[in-house]
């Protein structure tokens, strides 16, 4: 099968491996082309541009920082893609995004009679390499069904969660459920000896995300697996969801001032500082 990918940065990068190890052939783009030219040694072919990458694709799939690159991608007056999508491909948007941006691309890709899909993926780089993401998809039960074939080397569960947005919406949901417990670990770390941090791996209270993350705090790991400014961002895009959310609006807070602080660049693990 053809396939785009657009974006070859910590993600998208290693969903164009895994694509090409289960023997598609795989188009890639990157606004730095640099980024994208390490994936010819595995196969892939680095196109000049996202309406290029495109070209003869069954399906494509966009990984990419945030709303406005993702704008850039589909929708940019004079390089956007989305004008040229082949008839009968599917489109994933991948990318960490808001619902209201997902919903704005889904409308423009329904008049163009595009098949959409609002497609992001729980899991890092590890996860990513390992071909174990956990696919959260909004859209027509039809086109979840045609491209489950190709998730099945990306991901270890596809969940179709609703319509365009609502895939969006429930990724928000749970980064900020993880950011809350990242943050909250973080505090107490500080605070409680060695024997009790001990101890707090065997309780029910902590889960395995809270654990995982308190493990890597007291190794003082930093390397960025899911960086600061990302899950940052992604508490933004959490907070315009509602006004009712003011757990999340504290713990995006505090992960905006870990970023101030020039943090951003750091794993979560490191927002404790």
């Amino acid at each position: 099968m053809r396939m785009a990918v657009l974006g070859t940065g910590a993600m998208g990068a290693r969903v164009a491996q895994r694509l090409l190890v289960a023997g598609h052939e795989v188009r890639v783009f990157n606004r730095t082309r640099s980024h994208a030219e390490p994936l010819v040694a595995h196969g892939a072919m680095v196109a000049d541009s996202a309406r290029d990458a495109l070209r003869g694709a069954d399906v494509v799939i966009s990984m990419v920082t945030d709303d406005a690159a993702s704008r850039a991608v589909w929708l940019d007056a004079d390089t956007g893609a989305l004008v040229d999508v082949p008839t009968g491909a599917l489109v994933l948007e991948s990318s960490t995004v808001s619902p209201e941006w997902t919903r704005t691309l889904g409308a423009a890709a329904r008049a163009r009679g595009v098949r959409f899909l609002d497609a992001p993926v729980l899991g890092s780089r590890p996860q990513a390499e390992a071909g174990q993401l956990i696919y959260l998809v909004g859209g027509a039960a039809e086109y979840v069904d045609a491209v489950r074939p190709v998730l099945a080397a990306l991901s270890a569960a596809v969940h179709h969660v609703g319509g365009v947005g609502d895939g969006a919406t429930a990724k928000l949901a749970v980064n900020a459920l993880f950011a809350t417990q990242v943050a909250a670990v973080a505090e107490w770390v500080k605070v409680l000896p060695g024997a009790v941090l001990d101890v707090l791996h065997e309780l029910p209270v902590m889960s395995p995300a809270a654990s995982g993350a308190l493990g890597l705090m007291r190794a003082g790991k930093t390397a960025p697996l899911f960086p600061i400014s990302l899950m940052a961002k992604d508490l933004r895009y959490a907070q315009a969801l509602a006004e009712e959310l003011p757990v999340t609006r504290a713990v995006g807070a505090r992960f905006a001032e870990a970023e101030g602080r020039g943090l951003g660049s750091l794993n979560i693990s490191a927002v404790g500082g």
